[in-house]
């Protein structure tokens, strides 16, 4: 499918030549324009920024900080571990640890964050192999090195003001190059329980044929 970058007024042309349109829309305000049948909120905030059950026909947030039931009708657990991509309909999904899940033995190591409040420079690209002390972005002047040998996965965009502790960047021990473009694991079982929850949810209240 081909994703196309599109503005509040353009995204209907988009859709109907099977496209996929992306807006950049902080505020949503989209949603009070276009009557949507699903909304699925991804904001990765660690809980609701507004999101409410009245902003589409069905409305599922992932992760910590929802209720399904109050603020939206499905949940979907976004934690590593046995629960992952489970689809709950009354209840919250747990809180946020604070921890990255373990990959390649490695947990909250792999995570690179803001030295210092500053704006970013990057050095390296999402995909490019890295070794234990490469430097991989600057923030202002101050460095921010590889913590140990493995494949860039995730990368904040050059350019942009960040804080001091943030997430800007992500480091796989596995040193495979390939799941710096591919879907991961946990990011397909909480996609599928999304669409899941979509299914299900418009299938209950008579609204599959909308979609």
């Amino acid at each position: 499918m081909r994703a196309e970058r599109t503005d509040g007024e353009g995204w209907r042309a988009v859709v109907e030549r099977g496209g996929v349109a992306v807006l950049v829309d902080p505020g949503a305000g989209i949603l009070t324009r276009m009557s949507p049948v699903v909304v699925v909120d991804a904001i990765m905030a660690k809980g609701n920024t507004g999101t409410r059950r009245a902003d589409g026909r069905v409305v599922i947030g992932l992760g910590p900080g929802f209720s399904a039931g109050a603020d939206v009708d499905a949940v979907i657990e976004t934690e590593r571990g046995h629960e992952l991509g489970r689809v709950i309909r009354e209840g919250s999904a747990r809180r946020d640890s604070g921890v990255p899940g373990e990959i390649g033995g490695h947990g909250a190591e792999r995570v690179l964050r803001a030295p210092a409040d500053g704006v970013v420079r990057t050095l390296k690209q999402i995909g490019d192999l890295v070794t234990k002390g490469d430097p991989v972005m600057l923030v202002g002047e101050m460095a921010v090195v590889a913590p140990f040998d493995g494949c860039l996965r995730g990368l904040i965009h050059d350019g942009l003001a960040v804080r001091r502790g943030m997430k800007i960047g992500d480091v796989d021990p596995r040193g495979d190059t390939r799941y710096a473009a591919t879907v991961s694991d946990k990011a397909r079982a909480i996609g599928g329980a999304a669409l899941e929850a979509a299914l299900t949810l418009c299938r209950e209240r008579g609204l599959l044929r909308l979609l």
